[in-house]
């Protein structure tokens, strides 16, 4: 038997039987230490705050619901995985998080909203249709509300495969993963012009973008002590929004406002 699941019925990737890889070998380690640090920093950067209930889709171990509610946001945290959902009710007991078993695409009859404020972070990379799931998180932002969109970067893996020797593979595009193997590479990384066309379709202004780990994963060889750890921080703080650094971010993290009266901005 394989231990990671397999594609779900509409062709997702769910996380069914990973929630030990995911606490050990991705945020246990420094990538999700990094990842983690950075959103620390941005997240109160780039959206308005002010204790607005949170929907937090695809929501996993939970250290983001944990972020919110540990700041005074009532969270709803949605997610299709079992495991992962249990191990999330045990991070987050008492916190004021509520649990919620489904997949993104059972918003509607789950957690309609509207909401003011929606996350859903490296989650549109393992779905199938990426676009419409898109489109599903926009219809339930309320007027004025806020979306925390994080998806993986499909630029950055071909800058990545290409880095690694990868060269063909590059030249070829085929940079998805099957979603049919233990390795966690994504069935649909997006790209900037991607999200900035879907968000201008469903009337979402894009206010923030940053780069999550702009240097991290491109590194020769890892830091050899925390003093060059924290410089490689430092770096990462200091060039995750800055151009053109952010569009290499394995991770793209951007705050979409509805308001279908405002034109796209500017990333900055």
């Amino acid at each position: 038997m394989p231990d990671f699941a397999p594609l779900s019925p509409a062709g997702d990737r769910h996380f069914d039987g990973l929630a030990d890889k995911f606490a050990g070998s991705l945020y246990g380690g420094p990538r999700g230490e990094l990842r983690l640090a950075l959103l620390d920093e941005l997240l109160p950067r780039m959206l308005v705050l002010d204790g607005q209930p949170l929907l937090d889709v695809g929501g996993g171990l939970g250290q983001l619901s944990a972020w919110f509610a540990r700041r005074g946001h009532a969270v709803i945290l949605l997610e299709p995985a079992g495991d992962m959902l249990d191990q999330a009710r045990q991070n987050l007991d008492g916190l004021p998080v509520s649990f919620v078993q489904a997949p993104l695409q059972a918003l509607p009859e789950h957690a309609a909203g509207p909401w003011p404020l929606i996350a859903c972070h490296a989650v549109l990379e393992w779905l199938n249709d990426p676009h419409a799931a898109f489109a599903t998180l926009a219809q339930r932002l309320a007027p004025g509300g806020q979306l925390s969109l994080m998806v993986f970067n499909r630029d950055a893996l071909r800058f990545s495969n290409v880095v690694k020797g990868n060269l063909q593979k590059a030249l070829d595009d085929r940079l998805e993963g099957t979603g049919k193997r233990q390795r966690l590479t994504p069935i649909s990384p997006l790209r900037h012009e991607q999200v900035a066309a879907w968000s201008r379709e469903c009337g979402l202004a894009i206010r923030s973008v940053a780069g999550i780990r702009v240097f991290h994963d491109y590194l020769r060889h890892p830091p050899a002590n925390e003093d060059d750890w924290q410089r490689l921080v430092e770096l990462e703080r200091r060039y995750c929004q800055a151009e053109p650094h952010w569009r290499l971010g394995r991770y793209l993290l951007y705050t979409l406002v509805h308001d279908r009266r405002s034109p796209e901005e500017t990333p900055r």
